[in-house]
């Protein structure tokens, strides 16, 4: 008898891409990849975003079809990304590096937030303690950018994290709090 918890080690899944990330259909792919924390379903759509599946296309879990039923590689998927991104290769660097670490990383929820991070098991037993800003080295943040951003995690009572692209393609993370005098 199988345990229907178990998680196949070596998933592998063909999605479709659309304007808005990747589209999978197969049932079995999809129950394993929500429990993984992957992909959201809206209107009984599931859909990776454009991160989640660069990340699972190149771990080889994922193939990527178009409409017509050919082949998308990594590159291709990538400039698609960035028709709808501008940060997109900063934000799939962080995304790689995040979940190379054991975190579960999910779409963030605008107002520069790109990404809520949840502790290492805490997926779907907790909200998320981390909002994730991301950007490049030498890229200008607007101030007004980064005090929206730090006002929304306080309120939610998040910790806000920038997530710094330095220029050898390396990610570097700070802890963004508010300065207050007594």
């Amino acid at each position: 008898m199988s345990d229907n918890k178990t998680i196949p080690s070596e998933l592998k899944t063909t999605g479709v891409l659309t304007a808005k990330g990747v589209k999978v259909t197969e049932k079995s792919s999809i129950d394993v990849l929500s429990q993984r924390g992957y992909g959201t379903t809206e209107n009984n759509v599931f859909t990776l975003a454009f991160f989640e599946a660069l990340y699972l296309l190149d771990k080889e879990m994922l193939e990527v079809k178009d409409e017509k039923g050919e082949e998308v590689d990594f590159q291709a998927l990538l400039q698609a990304y960035e028709k709808t991104d501008q940060n997109a290769w900063v934000n799939y660097l962080v995304y790689r590096d995040l979940r190379s670490r054991g975190y579960v990383v999910r779409e963030g929820f605008g107002e520069g937030i790109d990404f809520r991070m949840y502790e290492r098991g805490a997926y779907g037993k907790d909200t998320a303690p981390y909002l994730i800003l991301s950007t490049q080295e030498g890229k200008p943040v607007p101030i007004g950018d980064l005090t929206r951003a730090l006002q929304r995690s306080q309120s939610q009572k998040k910790e806000l994290i920038l997530a710094v692209m330095n220029r050898r393609g390396e990610i570097v993370y700070y802890s963004i709090s508010q300065l207050t005098f007594k």
